[in-house]
C-alpha cells in the first residue's frame, strides 16, 4: 500500500515516513524531493503544492548520492500513495 513511500514523490523508503499507523510523522527529509515528513505533506493539497513546486523547480535530488542511475520521475511518481497523486 505504499506506506514506505513519500507522499510527494514516490521514493520508498527503508521505514514508513507517517509511521505504522500512518498518523505519526518521522520529521525525517525526504532524500529526492527534500519534503520534511509531517511538514510539507500534512494533507494532500499540501504535498501536491510541494509536488508542484519540486517539479517545477527540475526535480532537484536533496541527497544526489541516492538518485540511481535508471532514475524515472515517471515510474517513481507511481508510487505515490494514491489519495495524495
Amino acid at each position: 500500500m505504499h506506506k514506505n513511500n513519500c507522499r510527494v514523490c514516490g521514493y520508498e523508503l527503508a521505514y514508513p515516513p507517517w509511521g505504522d499507523d500512518g498518523e505519526d510523522p518521522s520529521w525525517e527529509i525526504c532524500p529526492c524531493c527534500g519534503t520534511e515528513f509531517g511538514y510539507e505533506d500534512c494533507t494532500p493539497v499540501s504535498a501536491k503544492r510541494k509536488r508542484e513546486q519540486w517539479i517545477a523547480a527540475g526535480c532537484p535530488w536533496f541527497d544526489r548520492k541516492k538518485k540511481s542511475l535508471d532514475w524515472d520521475l515517471k515510474r517513481q511518481c507511481e508510487h505515490i500513495p494514491e489519495v495524495f497523486k
